[in-house]
């Protein structure tokens, strides 16, 4: 009967094990997934972090119930993390393949130990690694592509392509070999975002404030609610162009925002050809922004045809 128990104990503990097991081994399928889309390299650490408690707390807890091919294979592994640890250095593909081959050799071993089927999906995921890119390589690209686009103009100007090589610049000089694909078009995403928010709360909020500013110049009576609504929309125009770093849509604003706040504190009455100048300056500003979206658009669109394929 002692035996029996003993064996009901054991069959306990490597139960209790594969359930560990199963959950150490997503968050290390997770964590080598994102490692290989070039994160920021605060974020390369805490993933290589998770890589190594993950195979080290695998290693121990084999050891203790007595499961010596799970227990080397997992240590085993210990070396191939190492190896991409530092986010400075170039890694290659094969850096990331062959941890995943050992990483199989852990789920291989887990099964044939266990009794369990551990799926080797590690191999497969690191068949199709994400693309990176060389930053040298991809600034000779930027280079060229801003060659043959036509050169900002007007008071709204942007170039996004020299923003890029700015920032590439910076990777060369700073040693990095390689960037991931997925972050320089998830940068593109952001910027995209952002933009298209914006110009939503342009014309969101243009009527309103043409409309306000029209009733603050009607009113007989002097500045009043129409003027406190006035200054808070433009205090908010103001703030959304800071957030996307639209330079002339800020002075504007800006320049708006300390017209009223004046007006407010001398309680005097705008004359309506002011109020019309400022209505016509409205409407050209929003013309203006709309301008400077499309050729982000289109410089964003060029841009992502330059990268490699993902």
């Amino acid at each position: 009967m002692s035996g029996d128990t003993s064996d009901e104990f054991q069959k306990e503990l490597v139960d209790l094990f594969v359930q560990e097991a199963h959950e150490w081994l997503q968050n290390i399928h997770v964590a080598l997934d994102e490692l290989q889309q070039g994160p920021p390299p605060e974020r390369h650490h805490a993933l290589i972090g998770t890589l190594t408690a993950g195979v080290t707390n695998l290693g121990g807890s084999a050891a203790t119930i007595n499961l010596p091919d799970v227990e080397q294979a997992s240590f085993a592994a210990l070396p191939f993390i190492e190896a991409i640890k530092d986010p400075t250095k170039s890694l290659s593909v094969q850096d990331f393949l062959s941890l995943c081959k050992q990483l199989g050799q852990i789920h291989t071993a887990l099964t044939n130990a266990t009794g369990v089927s551990f799926e080797s999906v590690a191999e497969t995921e690191a068949v199709e690694p994400a693309p990176v890119v060389s930053p040298a390589e991809f600034l000779d690209t930027l280079r060229t592509l801003q060659s043959t686009q036509a050169p900002p103009e007007g008071p709204m100007e942007r170039n996004l392509i020299k923003t890029l090589i700015d920032q590439m610049e910076g990777q060369v000089q700073a040693g990095v070999q390689q960037v991931g694909v997925d972050v320089i078009q998830g940068y593109l995403d952001r910027m995209a975002a952002s933009e298209e928010a914006f110009v939503q709360v342009i014309d969101a909020q243009m009527p309103g404030l043409t409309a306000k500013l029209t009733a603050l110049a009607a009113d007989p009576a002097g500045p009043g609610e129409a003027l406190e609504a006035s200054l808070q929309d433009v205090a908010q125009l103001r703030a959304e162009a800071q957030q996307v770093n639209v330079t002339p849509a800020m002075t504007f604003f800006g320049g708006l925002q300390s017209l009223l706040s004046v007006v407010a504190q001398h309680r005097v009455r705008l004359a309506g050809t002011r109020v019309q100048a400022v209505i016509g300056r409205l409407a050209a500003i929003r013309e203006l922004i709309h301008q400077w979206v499309e050729h982000g658009r289109a410089e964003r669109t060029a841009i992502g045809q330059a990268l490699p394929a993902r």
